[in-house]
């Protein structure tokens, strides 16, 4: 299924928070309503988080707003995914040079299918039949406009014609990997066991994982940005001697910083403290609840692009 398309002059999206009990489509009409979907995180994974900023600033345009006004509420949605200052900066380009917000919109939305099965093919060169992959958090489809980025690796093993089993961490605090990545793979008929996040480095130490792949929200000098836990499970592949890879499109490359001077998102403490509706922890309890961490680039085999296989920055 696609996490968005554009129809009637407005944004439709999967609502990923209802998921995957329920399956629900919110319109977006205004640019606003895009940018709340992304603070709730209704939409939510670097590459469907910048498509659908493009079609934010589509929808400022359509509506006269004034796009340079527009162009930074959209960046302030949320402060760690590259993808989406890359793309209003895109839609800012090419408005200036005469192009409508709406077609660079449509044309990033094609681009980001073509991405991720690029991405899946070089991915799955490195997949060997019957291995069993560990991923982290959610990288799939559901995080993209269609197929994925982590869990793209997956789908271009198996349509290469290679067996091969998932491993998913619950992926604290939301469980996008119990939700939402677990789900993709059942839709996918893709054998999958779901663990939780503390017995991963278990799994390694055991033999029961051949390789890793996680997607990321940035890459930057020193490594990548992706959600919180991603690190631990990088050292334990690290001690095991499990390749770790990231699967990400150049998009969420940053070129220019630190990865260790971009801003972590810190997120409600009551994603912490509830599992919906019910409350873990006493009354009064302290959260810290950031929603990324960095796996420095020792720790990572290669980072798996449309363009091949390519070192860490």
């Amino acid at each position: 299924m696609k996490t968005m398309y554009w129809k009637n002059g407005k944004l439709t999206l999967l609502d990923q928070t209802k998921l995957p009990h329920e399956i629900t489509y919110l319109e977006c009409g205004t640019y606003n309503e895009v940018i709340d979907a992304i603070k709730t995180m209704k939409v939510r994974g670097a590459p469907a988080i910048g498509v659908s900023a493009a079609f934010a600033m589509a929808l400022a345009e359509n509506a006269g707003e004034n796009m340079e006004k527009a162009a930074e509420d959209v960046k302030n949605a949320r402060p760690t995914a590259v993808n989406l200052f890359w793309a209003v900066d895109r839609v800012m380009d090419a408005v200036k040079s005469g192009v409508s917000a709406l077609d660079e919109a449509q044309k990033m939305y094609e681009e980001d299918m073509e991405t991720h099965r690029a991405i899946g093919k070089y991915g799955s060169e490195v997949i060997d039949d019957g291995d069993t992959i560990l991923t982290h958090c959610n990288a799939g489809a559901l995080a993209c406009v269609d197929y994925g980025t982590a869990l793209g690796v997956v789908r271009g093993a198996r349509d290469a014609g290679k067996n091969i089993k998932v491993i998913c961490d619950e992926t604290r605090p939301v469980l996008q990997g119990a939700r939402l990545s677990v789900f993709e793979m059942q839709q996918e008929k893709i054998p999958v066991r779901l663990i939780v996040d503390g017995a991963a480095g278990h799994m390694m130490q055991t033999g029961k994982v051949d390789k890793v792949v996680i997607g990321a929200d940035r890459v930057a000098k020193g490594g990548v940005a992706n959600k919180i836990g991603s690190l631990m499970v990088a050292l334990a592949a690290k001690r095991f001697n499990v390749p770790f890879y990231v699967a990400a499109p150049k998009s969420t490359f940053d070129y220019e910083n630190s990865i260790y001077d971009i801003e972590i998102e810190e997120r409600d403490a009551s994603e912490v403290l509830y599992v919906g509706k019910c409350r873990l922890a006493p009354e009064g309890t302290a959260v810290e609840n950031p929603a990324f961490d960095v796996v420095p680039s020792d720790l990572i085999t290669g980072i798996i692009t449309e363009d091949g296989i390519v070192r860490p920055l």
